[in-house]
């Protein structure tokens, strides 16, 4: 079976600042993906170039057995990525409708909203609603609906459950969770580590832009490897 995302030798940075250093991941189809590792060790960075947002110094990105090379970040989501960032990825100044009808395909809006509202009722009450005025939880919610309307094949989330209620967070990974149900790939980080390796099947630590650890998510928690990988600060699943 043909892996949904195969990243290979990957390099890449900001100016001349060098972030990722020779990033080697897989993430087979249907499967869940645990990327690891403290604030400034390159995550974020590796999301971005997997979606195409920052090119690659060095190092290729196969999406769905394609060398995505020459794919703009546009095309990438057309063929079944989608990309949900850190900091609520909204368009604040629009309302929420407005924001699930541009999350969906032409002539599927309608649908988008449907779908989005099924997941997170709260948002269809809120659909008049300038998404820049909506609680945090609620922003997160709209954000991360489009891993829902967009029906994608492989879905990276970057630490959706920031800042948030326990309660809101309860809501959001139960939402991956049923998003990778309807076959989906997860790419996910997060800062609740205990709750991301629960769900995953294999898990990778990434530490000043280099791979540290990449093995099993039960591997991983056991106490010595997880203290060993993710050090102090962190308590082991």
């Amino acid at each position: 079976m043909t892996a949904a995302l195969h990243v290979s030798g990957l390099r890449a940075g900001y100016g001349r600042t060098e972030v990722l250093r020779g990033i080697d991941i897989v993430v087979d189809s249907g499967s869940v993906v645990a990327l690891l590792g403290a604030n400034g060790a390159g995550k974020s960075t590796l999301l971005k170039t997997i979606s195409g947002l920052l090119p690659p110094t060095e190092g290729t990105v196969e999406l769905f057995g394609e060398n995505a090379a020459k794919q703009s970040p546009a095309r990438r989501t057309a063929r079944g990525l989608c990309h949900i960032p850190e900091g609520r990825g909204i368009f604040r100044s629009l309302t929420v409708k407005e924001n699930l009808e541009l999350q969906g395909a032409p002539g599927k809006r309608a649908e988008a909203i449907a779908s989005a509202v099924e997941s997170f009722p709260i948002l269809g009450e809120r659909l008049s609603q300038v998404a820049g005025t909506l609680s945090g939880g609620q922003q997160q919610m709209l954000s991360v609906a489009r891993a829902y309307v967009q029906h994608p094949k492989l879905v990276l989330v970057d630490e959706a459950s920031l800042g948030l209620a326990p309660v809101i967070v309860d809501d959001i990974f139960r939402f991956l969770a049923s998003i990778t149900q309807k076959g989906a790939s997860l790419l996910i980080v997060d800062q609740f580590v205990a709750r991301a390796l629960s769900m995953a099947s294999r898990a990778y630590v990434l530490n000043r832009g280099v791979i540290t650890f990449n093995g099993t998510a039960d591997e991983l928690r056991q106490e010595d490897v997880f203290q060993r990988y993710l050090g102090e600060g962190n308590e082991a699943p």
